[in-house]
């Protein structure tokens, strides 16, 4: 069976406002245009453009030295491209606006272990912040939603990888951000609480917020909105999990990805 592949660029924003309408458009909560990074010689991401709108989780997906981890950093303003620009609901990454919208959670461990899950979200809010009945309110949700409640009291050092993983991820939530970029959210932690979180992912987006997630369980992904997968730092295919799955008439994501990126490389992996 012949796989096409798509070029780089995608646009994940559905139905366009017609020109002349009378109907101003929102920016979308993120747009990239032609972005390229290279460290050296080797080529992080090659000419990507995508297009992200509100309300949607959108999952990025490839293996280890795909991309996707750079493409977060990016987005956050911590890595510079090479080449082409990206915003944040319609704002160049580096603009405060931006980065004020923004909630991350990244791969590794960033909370402090010397410090109690509540001082770390105590932290952590305050420097977002929050203060007074509104942190407290918030450190109250957070908790509850990773079930930590119990534990406030408790050093991170004492918590297992599966619970420090949660304490990361509360503390992206407490600012109740437009946006989250999240890097392997749910490494680690044990499939019920796993599949809590992506019921708390979809209601945020019916809030109309935006979660922009990475991880490598391919069949995980069926739970996003959209998928966009990365190999060698390019997009090899954007669309639903039902529409990628079709496009290349496989039965599962992990069987879409590997017929793609058979594709690509002509068989060679």
């Amino acid at each position: 069976m012949r796989v096409s592949t798509p070029p780089s660029s995608a646009t994940l924003s559905g139905e366009r406002i017609p020109s002349g309408s009378g109907v101003t458009a929102s920016p979308p909560a993120i747009s990239v245009r032609g972005l390229g990074k290279k460290f050296g010689e080797v080529t992080a991401l090659a000419d990507v453009t995508l297009e992200v709108p509100s309300g949607l989780v959108l999952g990025l997906l490839g293996p280890n030295g795909a991309g996707k981890t750079t493409l977060i950093r990016i987005l956050l303003g911590l890595t510079r491209p090479t080449t082409g620009d990206a915003t944040i609901f319609g704002r160049p990454v580096d603009h405060r606006g931006a980065r004020a919208r923004v909630g991350y959670m990244p791969q590794d461990l960033a909370v402090y272990t010397d410090l109690t899950v509540e001082e770390n979200l105590e932290l952590f809010g305050r420097l977002y912040g929050l203060g007074g009945a509104r942190l407290e309110a918030r450190t109250r949700e957070v908790l509850a939603l990773v079930r930590l409640t119990e534990r406030r009291r408790s050093l991170v050092a004492e918590l297992s990888g599966g619970m420090r993983r949660r304490v990361s991820f509360a503390t992206a939530l407490l600012p109740d951000p437009d946006l989250f970029l999240l890097d392997e959210p749910t490494v680690g932690v044990d499939p019920e609480l796993r599949s809590e979180f992506w019921e708390y992912f979809h209601r945020l987006t019916e809030g109309g917020k935006t979660i922009v997630l990475t991880t490598h369980y391919l069949e995980e992904a069926n739970r996003a909105d959209r998928v966009v997968f990365l190999h060698a730092g390019a997009v090899l295919a954007t669309g639903s999990p039902e529409e990628v799955k079709a496009r290349t008439g496989a039965e599962s994501l992990e069987d879409a990805f590997l017929r793609l990126v058979r594709a690509r490389t002509g068989g060679v992996r």
